[in-house]
């Protein structure tokens, strides 16, 4: 076992794009050995609000319309400017707070990415071409095998042989599972090699998707809830995501798991096993609310973060739903023993609606036209002989880009990269054929600076070329949803974040330094007293623990 003797904390990483300027001043050096803390932390629960922003946070405070979320800041730290790792998608969001790392060492992207070492689902014997556009979604279950209808909630029991691509390992052809996917270990694993007895659960959105929580041994989580968000409730016939009250429905799944988990049970609450070491769930619902349009009561009202009718009833539900997982926790007995944090994968973008554009997938059409990629979206997955998305016929070595309020190019060409960079420059404009990347906060991310935030591209996983549009541009036409996330954009990335450790001794504290959502991860292995370099993504990237939380009689 690896306990921690010595290990010292830092306020921020240098080390994201966004946040390296302002976080190499900080230093935190108040790091006390276990020996002086007040509580010995057992439990650490980890909840992401997919969706919460600070100023969610700050307003719901302020006009006490979260009691409970308030009672949590009043017991640990508010964290006020914690922020994205560089991309917001739930994949690299929920990777930074589960590994310590971003893309660049974790490796994922987006949960429909590329990679060019990798072989079709259909190349058992890698003998083929390389190159597959990996689709790690709600077709990763066996339902949806051959485009099925999504019946089951728990995504039909087993993986869709379709969605699984294959490599060559050490001269073997093997299949590429979402575990198999990520590149570097997390919490869930440290915990489970390194204390003993311990217990992992985690309940998310995507039933087989996100098998990758398990980490690259396939065996972190020893409870991990299958659970499918596009599945279709039989009980009216319609997908849980079809309103935010429905959301809702989808979620109470999740609560009272976490409870019957405090409880000693397993997530079905059939079975006695302990309390898990580490667990957590997800919320959905208020990302729902989020992305509705305002004319159906969705969104936010203005650019001060007022929310809509949905989005304000979504905050009071999670609101709500906290209150009794806090209440179970000390119903119990494990207030002393317990550390919570309350962040989220990514926010949403834009709240400001008078700065929302979707002029269509304008990038994607420009690639096409000037024969980057094949025309038609006749490249990887979109390109299937059924025309249903990840069943194993989509063709390889395309490339492909991936669009939200970014843009993720994987060149069919690499050698193409520096002509394909200057036509994207040559069409900066919102006017067709234009990207919408003229304004103060778009960019182009290509070459040297790319590699040094997210990794070489030459080596397979990383995107050639990265396109932030201008704040407020969705790279889509849809007319039912007016928010969305994935990249940098400001709404994307500021998260709230508090940990609390119920400590009714210590007084309630605000931070306002810079961090990471990074930092989350090593701070959860801190707490239960290991060292946090047993993440590699840690060591490999420099991860520090968040501020305020080791020094005096904190923990």
């Amino acid at each position: 076992m690896r306990r921690l003797g010595k290990w010292v904390s830092t306020s921020a990483v240098a080390g994201s794009m966004v946040l390296s300027a302002a976080a190499a001043h900080a230093d935190n050096d108040r790091d006390h050995d276990r020996g002086h803390d007040r509580h010995e932390i057992k439990h650490v629960l980890l909840i992401s609000v997919d969706g919460m922003h600070e100023q969610d946070v700050a307003r719901c405070i302020g006009a006490n319309t979260c009691p409970n979320i308030a009672l949590l800041a009043q017991s640990g730290v508010n964290y006020t400017n914690a922020h994205t790792p560089g991309l917001s998608d739930s994949f690299p969001g929920l990777a930074a707070l589960l590994t310590g790392g971003s893309p660049r060492s974790a490796g994922l992207f987006y949960d429909v990415s590329y990679d060019r070492t990798l072989y079709a689902p259909t190349d058992p014997t890698c003998s083929g071409k390389q190159g597959w556009n990996v689709v790690f979604d709600e077709t990763t279950g066996i339902d949806g095998e051959n485009g099925g209808a999504l019946i089951h909630l728990d995504g039909g029991g087993k993986f869709n042989p379709q969605a699984i691509p294959h490599a060559k390992i050490h001269g073997a052809c093997v299949p590429v599972y979402p575990h198999n996917y990520i590149k570097t270990n997390t919490v869930f694993e440290v915990v489970k090699e390194n204390i003993h007895d311990s217990r992992t659960a985690w309940a998310d959105k995507h039933a087989w998707g996100y098998d990758w929580v398990n980490g690259p041994s396939g065996k972190g989580v020893d409870d991990l809830s299958r659970t499918e968000i596009n599945s279709i409730d039989p009980a009216t016939g319609t997908y849980y995501l079809d309103s935010y009250t429905h959301t809702e429905k989808f979620d109470n799944y999740h609560v009272q798991s976490i409870i019957d988990e405090i409880d000693g049970k397993d997530s079905t609450g059939k079975q006695t096993v302990g309390v898990p070491t580490v667990f957590g769930t997800n919320f959905q619902t208020l990302s729902v609310a989020q992305k509705a349009t305002v004319a159906s009561g969705g969104g936010y009202l203005d650019a001060s973060f007022t929310p809509g009718p949905e989005v304000a009833a979504a905050i009071t539900y999670v609101d709500g739903a906290i209150g009794k997982m806090v209440a179970e926790i000390k119903n119990r007995g494990l207030s002393d023993s317990t550390m919570m944090i309350v962040t989220a994968k990514h926010g949403q973008s834009p709240t400001d609606r008078t700065k929302l554009v979707k002029n269509g997938d304008t990038l994607t059409k420009l690639l096409e036209a000037n024969n980057y990629l094949d025309p038609n979206g006749n490249f990887g997955q979109f390109a299937t002989k059924s025309g249903n998305l990840n069943d194993g016929t989509g063709l390889v070595d395309t490339g492909m880009v991936q669009t939200d309020d970014v843009g993720l190019i994987w060149l069919r060409d690499q050698s193409q990269r520096d002509a394909v960079v200057a036509t994207l420059k040559a069409n900066l404009s919102c006017n067709a054929p234009g990207i919408c990347a003229n304004e103060p906060g778009a960019y182009i991310l290509s070459g040297q600076r790319l590699i040094e935030a997210f990794g070489n591209p030459a080596q397979g996983r990383t995107p050639d070329i990265i396109v932030q549009p201008n704040p407020g541009v969705i790279y889509t036409s849809s007319t039912s949803k007016d928010e969305e996330h994935g990249g940098n954009a400001p709404d994307d990335g500021h998260l709230g974040l508090i940990v609390s450790t119920f400590d009714g001794h210590s007084r309630g504290r605000t931070n306002n330094d810079p961090v990471l959502t990074t930092q989350v991860a090593p701070t959860i292995v801190r707490a239960l007293g290991l060292d946090p370099e047993l993440l590699n993504s840690v060591r490999a990237e420099n991860t520090h623990l968040l501020p305020d939380l080791f020094g005096g009689d904190r923990f």
